[in-house]
């Protein structure tokens, strides 16, 4: 598949900024796995508190990048009900964080499914940067009809 742009990514996430963390999807197979991009400026509004002195990206916001980017991925593979849903983030196990992702890092986001069984997806994830894992996580997500 082609890659996906902001505008598309826009009409499937209900995140807008400064909480919308994926800038770009660079590769997907719908129903396997997705390869998203977050380009990490110095201009985003968490960097002035954490840390004023050596600015470094919240680990918590590299988990929900990598959790829109299994969101994103389940609207590409979940046929007609991903017009008219939401995916709710509903569990994480075995979160590890490696290095810290700075302001310049291009943050590589990838998530695949493990499996999707009752309506609830899981995801083996991984955020990397210049090659080197940043962060590891399962992810579970569930989607639902809103309206």
């Amino acid at each position: 598949m082609n890659p996906i742009d902001i505008h598309h990514i826009l009409k499937k996430l209900p995140h807008r900024y400064p909480i919308l963390l994926v800038d770009r999807v660079l590769e997907i197979e719908r129903g396997q796995r997705i390869l998203a991009l977050k380009n990490v400026t110095i201009n985003e509004p968490y960097f002035m508190g954490h840390f004023p002195r050596r600015p470094v990206m919240p680990g918590v916001l590299i988990l929900e990048a990598l959790a829109q980017a299994s969101a994103l991925l389940s609207f590409e593979s979940g046929g007609e009900m991903a017009e008219d849903a939401v995916v709710y983030f509903v569990g994480i196990d075995g979160a590890r964080f490696k290095r810290p992702v700075e302001p310049g890092d291009q943050l590589m986001l990838e998530a695949s499914i493990d499996r999707a069984k009752s309506g609830i997806y899981k995801y083996k994830t991984r955020a990397t940067v210049a090659g080197e894992t940043a962060a590891e996580a399962e992810l579970m997500c569930t989607m639902r009809r809103v309206g």
